[in-house]
């Protein structure tokens, strides 16, 4: 059993019919939507057929359309595949939790749940999972509200909500949820919470990656305006890190109001420029040559025969019909990428139809490989992001601890994913979480932890590296130590190991005052003394000028007093004992 899931996790040992004492045998766990006994979605036309929250509020059924969730459809949220109900407007499509014993079965790392409260505030509490090998575990499942619930984690936010007397503008929520579970175990059913505000419209097995290694991944920062694109195919450089000879490709359209199409995708090994080294391979999904990413959902391409080279460079191709005025990405790529004119560009080798630089990764999340000993998660900001490293040379430091792993045999080489995020912030937002925003900074490492770490393909070790945007920003080192071993307590008790980073010194930076430096020296005397995380990596001890411990070493400094340049970002990933990335 992994260790996270031992620490928090109770095992009860199953209660075999038929012994002296022994209850009746409960009633047989039945499919979830057995137990439809409240309808949410309704018609604006006809609002009385829908009362979600008891005072007649319910989600438009043209709303969800518009979004992508139609009835029937089966969404990949959170790396979980899970069905919206097939329902008409004004049906039952979701119960109260109650109890109920709801049949499902799978193996994975987590049991995820399309889920919210009508309660005014977050619902739940204590359910069970009962394995096939007659073993139980108690987690506890809740929820946000359907209306003032956090628009960070969100998987779906409505335009506006249906009342008995009109439709209200305001953003109406549904969330995917997920509780761990002991991966090593095939699941059976699951008993719901006795929460009569937590509504569950639909639960699944999320198998965490399993068979599969990530080998490059990037955090989406926000939803800028883009383009509009019609009609173009983007053609996206990316720098794998572990090798295969099988491949899939992650999409995401994370933050999205209405739904995007891929009309085709290829992924090929480049050559350079845009240009491939051979012709590139025909991407399916679902066996389709396309495919509809639904608002907020993702979408995995089909297992493809096609050997990753380790370190390698890929172009990853796909058209986009449109249009397509925003678009979930990763500002900062330090990779030169492309846009071709008008038509699908997908299959061609050369890279002459492809006429505009890009310097951002819109809508691609993902690339994994088949195999592997799985991935470690560098979760962190624009020092991770790479932030004034040489463009196009891929060298911040997960490129460099990446190049580490592959070149030794004495550990694992694990896939390496780098989910910074320029200018993000452990316990606030700098991105909303909704809507077309200027900002790209993301929402805060607490609100993304489920996507960029939990939901990551085949993950095994967490690096947390963050905080020095907290402290710039005025939070103090009370409040930013507590976020820091909430995400400690998260990846534990999904069985991961986690390490922490201390903070490196701003000294000569505008903004980082004395007062700045007393928290960063406070904070990082709690990581290297705490025992929340599994192991500390001393990176201010890495960086600091030993004449002046404010501030970085003239070698190191890019310039800015706050970013290493390559020098630095190198001597950041050398000073990593490979070994502390084992589980």
């Amino acid at each position: 059993m992994r260790r996270g899931v031992r620490g928090w996790v109770v095992v009860l040992a199953l209660l075999v019919a038929g012994s002296p004492g022994a209850p009746a045998r409960a009633a047989a766990p039945l499919p979830l939507e057995r137990y439809f006994d409240n309808t949410a979605v309704g018609d604006a036309a006809r609002p009385g057929t829908a009362d979600f929250d008891g005072a007649g509020g319910f989600l438009p059924a043209g709303d969800l359309a518009a979004a992508g969730w139609t009835p029937g459809r089966t969404l990949t949220v959170r790396g979980a595949r899970l069905t919206w109900p097939a329902r008409a407007p004004g049906e039952p499509d979701n119960v109260r939790a109650n109890g109920q014993r709801v049949r499902v079965t799978g193996r994975g790392d987590a049991l995820a749940f399309l889920a919210v409260s009508t309660g005014g505030g977050a619902a739940g509490g204590a359910a069970e999972v009962a394995y096939a090998d007659g073993t139980r575990s108690a987690v506890r499942l809740a929820a946000p509200d359907w209306r003032t619930g956090p628009l960070a984690t969100k998987a779906v936010a409505l335009p506006g909500l249906g009342t008995p007397s009109g439709r209200l503008p305001e953003r109406a929520r549904l969330y995917a949820v997920t509780v761990p579970l002991a991966a090593d175990r095939e699941v059976a059913s699951v008993r719901l919470p006795y929460a009569p505000d937590l509504h569950v419209f639909a639960l699944a097995v999320r198998d965490g990656g399993r068979g599969w290694t990530g080998t490059w991944a990037a955090s989406t920062s926000g939803q800028p305006a883009v383009g509009p694109w019609t009609d173009r195919t983007l053609r996206l450089v990316v720098r794998g890190s572990a090798g295969g000879t099988r491949v899939r490709l992650r999409f995401d359209n994370t933050f999205a109001a209405a739904p995007v199409r891929i009309g085709a995708a290829t992924v090929a090994v480049r050559a350079a420029g845009a240009a491939a080294q051979g012709a590139p391979a025909r991407l399916s999904f679902g066996g389709a040559r396309g495919v509809l990413l639904p608002a907020g959902a993702q979408a995995y391409s089909d297992p493809l025969a096609f050997a990753v080279p380790a370190g390698a460079d890929l172009l990853v191709s796909f058209h986009l019909p449109g249009p397509v005025a925003a678009a979930p990405t990763h500002r900062l790529a330090l990779r030169r990428s492309y846009l071709s004119g008008p038509g699908d560009h997908t299959a061609q080798r050369s890279g002459g139809g492809y006429s505009a630089v890009l310097t951002c990764w819109p809508l691609l999340t993902g690339v994994d490989v088949g195999g592997g000993p799985g991935s470690v998660v560098l979760l962190g900001d624009s020092i991770t992001d790479g932030d004034r490293s040489t463009v196009d040379a891929n060298r911040r430091w997960p490129d460099v601890l990446a190049g580490r792993l592959r070149a030794q045999r004495a550990v694992p080489r694990y896939g390496v994913l780098n989910h910074g995020v320029s200018g993000n912030r452990v316990v606030t937002d700098r991105y909303p979480g909704d809507g077309v925003f200027a900002d790209q900074s993301g929402v805060s490492a607490l609100h993304r932890f489920d996507r960029d770490v939990a939901a990551q393909t085949s993950a095994r070790t967490v690096v947390v590296f963050e905080g020095v945007n907290d402290l710039l920003a005025g939070t103090d080192a009370r409040t930013l130590t507590a976020g820091l071993r909430a995400l400690a307590d998260r990846a534990h008790a999904l069985g991961l190991r986690v390490l922490a980073a201390t903070i490196v010194p701003c000294g000569g930076r505008a903004g980082c005052t004395p007062a700045v430096e007393a928290e960063r020296t406070g904070t990082n005397a709690w990581l290297r003394s705490t025992g929340a995380f599994d192991a500390v990596l001393d990176f201010d001890a890495v960086l600091r000028d030993p004449a002046d411990p404010a501030r970085m070493r003239p070698g190191y400094d890019s310039g800015d007093h706050l970013h290493p340049g390559d020098a630095g970002l190198k001597a950041l990933a050398d000073s990593v004992d490979l070994r502390l990335l084992v589980p």
